[in-house]
């Protein structure tokens, strides 16, 4: 399947794309977010979460690097690793124990950690929309699980850019 991409034109978009997503994640599936900073990729994980129950606050791990959001019997990981400056961090923060089959890890920054972040079964990229406010999303699936991610984003989706 080609990758999937989508204009999102304000945070509420961003939101409900989350929400889109929401409906195809099961344990063991990892999820990776790229894009510059103000991109929308918290906005996006917050409308995700919101959509399986959170009702508190979903704030960006920057600094916590790993925010934990249990949902049933199901654990949500959000990872950041935009402070990493070096792959080797991965491996001193304990950060493999976290990917494990009744959890969803979502990471941001993915890049950061280099090969040591097993491969991901939906790659997304945010980036600001050229020539229009709002951004657009790129989403590549890599598994058969990240194929139904798409047609889960895909399902009510507003406009295709």
């Amino acid at each position: 399947m080609s990758p999937l991409r989508l204009y999102l034109p304000d945070a509420a978009a961003t939101q409900d794309c989350g929400a889109r997503l929401a409906r195809a994640l099961y344990g063991g599936m990892i999820v990776t977010l790229q894009g510059e900073l103000g991109t929308g990729k918290t906005t996006l994980v917050r409308g995700l979460l919101c959509a399986r129950g959170i009702a508190g606050a979903v704030k960006s791990p920057t600094y916590t690097l790993v925010e934990h959001y249990p949902v049933s019997s199901l654990y949500f990981y959000h990872f950041d690793f935009y402070r990493f400056t070096n792959p080797d961090e991965w491996d001193s923060a304990g950060m493999s124990d976290y990917f494990r089959d009744d959890a969803v890890c979502i990471v941001e920054w993915p890049e950061r950690v280099g090969d040591r972040l097993p491969a991901p079964d939906l790659a997304l990229s945010l980036a600001y929309a050229a020539n229009r406010d709002g951004r657009e999303l790129v989403a590549t699936a890599h598994t058969a699980a990240g194929e139904q991610c798409l047609s889960a984003l895909e399902s009510g989706a507003p406009a295709r850019t």
